[in-house]
C-alpha cells in the first residue's frame, strides 16, 4: 500500500508512541525522515536514533525522551504543509512556533532545516511541520 503523506505518518507514529509512553518507535526510513530525526536529535527532543537495515527499505528506531517526572519532552507535533495544500513561505514570513519555544522545520534549497536557521541563511521554502 502506498502512503500519500509519509511525513504525517512519521509525526503520527511519534505522537502515538509518546501518548502510550513507549520508550522507542520504529519508522520506515526515507531521506526526509532521516533529516527530520537528525533535527529532533540536534534540538534534544529525542534521546537518540538508530538506523536499522532490514534488507528492504530500512527502519529508523527513535528512542524517545521523557523528563524525570515522566512527561514527554515533546509537547506537540503538527503537520503544516500537506499534499493537498502546500504551504510555502518567503524568508521574511518564516513562522515562529509557540513564541520561539518550538521549532518550524522547513524544506529549502539548502536542505531540510529549522526556521531559525532558514532566517539566518535568508531562505524560504515549504513549511513541513511544527514541533514544540
Amino acid at each position: 500500500m502506498t502512503m500519500t503523506d509519509p511525513i504525517a505518518d512519521y509525526l503520527t507514529r511519534i505522537r502515538n508512541a509518546l501518548q502510550a509512553k513507549k520508550v522507542r518507535v520504529d519508522i520506515p526510513t526515507s531521506k526526509v525522515k532521516k533529516d527530520l530525526t537528525r533535527i529532533l536529535k540536534r534540538h534534544s527532543l529525542i534521546e537518540d536514533y538508530i538506523l536499522i537495515d532490514d534488507g528492504k527499505i530500512g527502519l529508523i528506531r527513535i528512542l524517545l525522551k521523557y523528563t524525570p517526572q515522566g512527561r514527554s519532552v515533546i509537547d506537540g507535533l503538527k503537520r503544516a504543509s500537506r499534499p493537498g495544500l502546500r504551504m510555502y513561505v518567503g524568508r521574511d514570513e518564516i513562522p515562529r512556533v509557540q513564541n520561539n519555544v518550538g521549532i518550524a522545520i522547513i524544506s529549502t534549497s539548502k536542505g531540510i532545516i529549522t526556521g531559525t536557521r532558514a532566517r539566518k541563511l535568508g531562505v524560504g521554502g515549504e513549511v513541513l511541520c511544527y514541533i514544540w
